[in-house]
């Protein structure tokens, strides 16, 4: 064993970095790949055992023998065999056999020597004395022919190279033809990917009729753009009959599905403002019914935390059970008492006299301290809090802090955003998600919206 500074390491241990050092001739990727030695170490260990530096393979140029390319053209010419199955065989490209079929072609069995093929004898008619030349030309085109089919799948199609020609589907057979029949005549291509001429005519007359969806596609992208990538195929259906076009959900989901449109839907720990039992909590009067018949009933609030490059930014709302409406909301890069009890009292600056919601929250150290009581205390609000640790109590907030981060947060680079700039966009969604956002829980409509229809305040 070896003892470097600080470390020791073993023999084998020496020998699996110098060997990695022989194959990519580099130290830091060596160090990279094993996470050790440091570089003044590897240097030291390549000059102590040169010998256990395994030089890299040299890459074996090796040259078909003659009677090996007489044979792989013996079995395409006069055995019919394909080029792929003929070059998976001997380990040779399918382009080498051809070329070695072309050479053939032109100049005879003479023309596929090597240098160290210079004392065999060979009849310069070796192999075509059997065969016609003109037959062998044709041949030569269907192997031709055979490789630009598969040059088109990979490169037009984007299949993978081992790719079954015969499996692909009739539209895509017709799109390879479009891309050689100017090259090719149209019966030997159709022989060659197995479709009669009217299935290819078809098919061909199929792409050539425009697309009756054209200006639809382009509304419901533009939609889905418009709203935050946040709207599935549901909610995009109903805005599309808001403006009075009925269109089938599954229309609608086939043409989101092409284009691309994907609501993002990651998932995030949750920042916990949970700092111990510090004093007694309250009953938890809601129990998990977050319905009410009428805005200022019941509130919910909790914070969230969103990380970017510039530093972290805290969100605390409060909720309205009744529509999911944001009555009021406070951003700040710190999860400090003026953070919740701001948002609190602007809240309670929006009530009626005679209303008197239950304001529900986590068991979170910020809705335990003197000034939040005081300020519950003065205004007549009715505390509420969840069990320990069990987020279901508070769901339907935490379910606006899914949808915020899923449809804003969430799938978008923020490393150019300075916190100032963050919560101008946080502003920005939540004022969205109040005037324009729909829910199918409510008709269709936005929570704005929803309180316009029904008559109550805003």
């Amino acid at each position: 064993m070896i003892m470097p500074k600080g470390r020791v390491y073993t023999k084998e241990q020496i020998a699996a970095a110098l060997q990695l050092y022989g194959k990519y001739k580099s130290m830091p990727k060596v160090i990279e790949l094993l996470g050790y030695p440091a570089l003044g170490t590897l240097c030291e260990w390549i000059r102590s055992y040169p010998e256990l530096v395994t030089p890299p393979k040299q890459r074996s140029c090796r040259q078909a023998s003659l009677e090996l390319k007489k044979e792989a053209i013996r079995r395409c010419i006069n055995g019919g065999e394909s080029l792929r199955s003929v070059s998976k065989d001997i380990g040779y490209s399918s382009v080498a056999i051809w070329k070695w079929i072309r050479k053939y072609s032109e100049e005879g069995a003479v023309s596929l020597m090597n240098r160290t093929d210079k004392n065999i004898p060979v009849d310069p008619n070796d192999i075509r004395s059997a065969e016609d030349i003109e037959a062998l030309k044709a041949q030569m085109i269907d192997m031709q022919m055979e490789i630009d089919i598969l040059k088109e799948t990979i490169n037009v199609l984007k299949k993978d190279p081992g790719v079954n020609q015969e499996a692909l589907s009739n539209r895509e057979k017709a799109v390879i033809i479009d891309a050689l029949k100017n090259k090719y005549s149209l019966p030997r291509l159709c022989r060659r990917l197995h479709i009669s001429r009217s299935s290819y005519y078809y098919q061909e007359k199929a792409m050539r009729v425009e697309d009756k969806y054209r200006s639809l596609r382009e509304r419901v992208a533009w939609l889905f753009h418009e709203n935050y990538d946040a709207f599935g195929y549901r909610r995009i259906q109903m805005l599309l009959r808001r403006e009075g076009r009925v269109i089938s959900e599954k229309v609608i989901r086939r043409i989101m599905k092409q284009e691309g449109l994907t609501v993002r839907s990651p998932r995030r720990r949750k920042y916990s403002s949970y700092k111990g039992e510090i004093g007694p909590a309250p009953d938890n009067l809601i129990d998990r019914n977050f319905h009410a018949d009428k805005p200022n009933q019941k509130w919910l609030t909790d914070i969230t935390e969103f990380t970017i490059k510039a530093g972290k930014v805290y969100l605390s709302p409060i909720i309205d059970c009744m529509d999911g409406m944001p009555v009021s909301w406070t951003l700040g890069t710190s999860p400090d008492a003026a953070l919740v009890n701001t948002m609190l009292k602007n809240a309670i600056s929006l009530l009626k006299p005679d209303e008197h919601p239950i304001i529900h929250s986590d068991r979170g150290c910020h809705y335990r301290w003197p000034e939040w009581l005081n300020i519950i205390k003065e205004s007549g609000l009715t505390r509420s809090m969840s069990s320990k640790g069990c987020s279901p109590d508070n769901s339907a907030c935490e379910g606006f802090f899914g949808h915020l981060k899923n449809e804003m947060f969430y799938g978008r680079n923020w490393d150019k955003h300075t916190t100032e700039e963050f919560i101008q966009a946080v502003n920005a969604y939540i004022n969205w998600y109040r005037t324009s956002r729909i829910k199918s829980t409510l008709g269709g409509l936005s929570p704005l919206e929803y309180r316009r229809r029904m008559g109550v305040g805003v």
